[in-house]
């Protein structure tokens, strides 16, 4: 765990720029059912790592192929949607891992995105690089990493984006997996029998999700553990803090929250989100802008004549108790269940967008329900604990600074669990 944890600090940049561009697209290969996007050896990845400060020459660095794979899954409302998602390996290894003791699969959902350009696959096709927490968890990390795009990304761009909601989000996933382990089947790609669920913010909401739904349904799956990270699982409790704040600090997340329920459940958008936003919605959220362009086109103000919600509706959220939006969230809830498999809630206590106390919640929840093995992971206390003379005692990190030492604590459990049962 030492290793992973030491690259805490200076791998953060690896989840938002990336290698570099600095080599030409991967060779032609013969590939079925999917497209290979990046091929970098191990060489060259320790270089550009090296590079970069993010490690030493004693780190082990594996390569990293990086494959487009189509698959179809199921929306919110039911119907058939064609999508895509990133399958990455690492390359390097021992032959005895890649041809008997088999590659650990890490399901890794993404963060919060707007622009399509950030999808997974897309991000990979048009850079050609390594990118995201899939360098910490395969080239660092050793795992089989999957990334969905998710639907409204990637293949389904066309189709809106279900933001935080449980159904599409964890069909997207499962559909994914199942896909991937057919591909991997059919291009000789050796899988053991471990599976990890992860992600970040949206991810760990999608990653619960997820676990849930293969816990809960016939889908042929099993989980070795799931560590969701930063995610807003008591949803309906969110959605009350943030209607009765008077203003919003990231309002695209709010508006897109507004604009996907209005979508699925069949509601007027402008009966939700206040003119003149709930217009520019469908535009802001076609796939072209990034969050740091949308957020400056909509308004900081929770309600009123300058809100970004509209009045009655939040006046009718707090009154009426079958208001459809205070029904729909808490439908969409994810932490009122029990899991079986260990749940461990990767969060900072610092954050300013999903409150560590969300976490909290979900852990006293679920041990209530009966969960045996549910545990939250502080990261600002777990590097402390690791390296205390670097780390002040009153570390807290935000929202946007939590996440590549979240993915790495997170590589570092997982590569833990690998080793105990699998043996490497």
């Amino acid at each position: 765990m030492q290793n992973i944890l030491k690259l805490v600090v200076v791998a953060t940049p690896l989840l938002f720029i990336g290698c570099g561009s600095d080599l030409s697209a991967p060779t032609s290969e013969s590939v079925k059912g999917g497209e290979l996007l990046v091929d970098f050896s191990d060489d060259a990845m320790k270089s550009t790592l090296l590079s970069k400060g993010v490690i030493d020459e004693n780190q082990t660095v594996y390569g990293y192929k990086a494959y487009k794979i189509p698959y179809t899954t199921t929306d919110e409302e039911g119907n058939e949607v064609k999508a895509s998602g990133l399958f990455v390996i690492p390359t390097g290894l021992p032959s005895i891992i890649t041809t008997k003791l088999g590659l650990s699969m890490v399901s890794d959902d993404h963060g919060t995105i707007f622009a399509n350009a950030e999808a997974p696959s897309v991000n990979a096709k048009n850079i050609g690089t390594p990118a995201g927490s899939s360098v910490i968890l395969t080239s660092l990390g050793g795992f089989a990493t999957l990334q969905p795009d998710y639907i409204g990304f990637g293949d389904s761009n066309s189709h809106y984006h279900p933001f935080i909601l449980k159904d599409s989000l964890a069909n997207s996933t499962v559909d994914f997996i199942k896909q991937v382990k057919k591909f991997a089947a059919d291009n000789n790609i050796t899988l053991n029998s471990q599976l990890f669920l992860t992600g970040y913010s949206e991810g760990g909401y999608a990653s619960m999700a997820t676990l849930k739904k293969i816990e809960e349904e016939d889908t042929g799956l099993s989980v070795t553990m799931a560590a969701p990270m930063a995610g807003p699982y008591a949803l309906k409790t969110m959605a009350d803090v943030v209607l009765s704040q008077p203003k919003l600090s990231v309002p695209s997340f709010m508006a897109n929250v507004g604009y996907a329920y209005a979508k699925a459940y069949t509601q007027p958008v402008n009966s939700i989100i206040n003119e003149p936003y709930a217009s520019k919605l469908p535009t802001l959220f076609n796939g072209d802008l990034t969050r740091v362009e949308i957020d400056p086109k909509l308004t900081t103000d929770t309600t009123g004549k300058t809100g970004l919600f509209e009045p009655n509706f939040v006046n009718d959220y707090f009154a009426n108790d079958n208001n459809w939006f205070k029904e729909a969230v808490t439908s969409n809830n994810l932490h009122t269940w029990s899991p079986k498999t260990p749940v461990r809630l990767v969060h900072c206590k610092g954050d300013n967008v999903i409150p560590y106390a969300i976490s909290q919640l979900t852990e006293g929840t679920m041990k209530s329900l009966g969960a045996s093995d549910v545990e939250i992971i502080p990261v600002e206390q777990t590097l402390i604990a690791i390296n205390p003379s670097k780390y002040p005692a009153d570390l807290n990190l935000t929202h946007g600074d939590c996440g590549s030492p979240a993915y790495s604590i997170t590589t570092a459990m997982f590569a833990e669990v690998r080793k105990k049962t699998i043996g490497y």
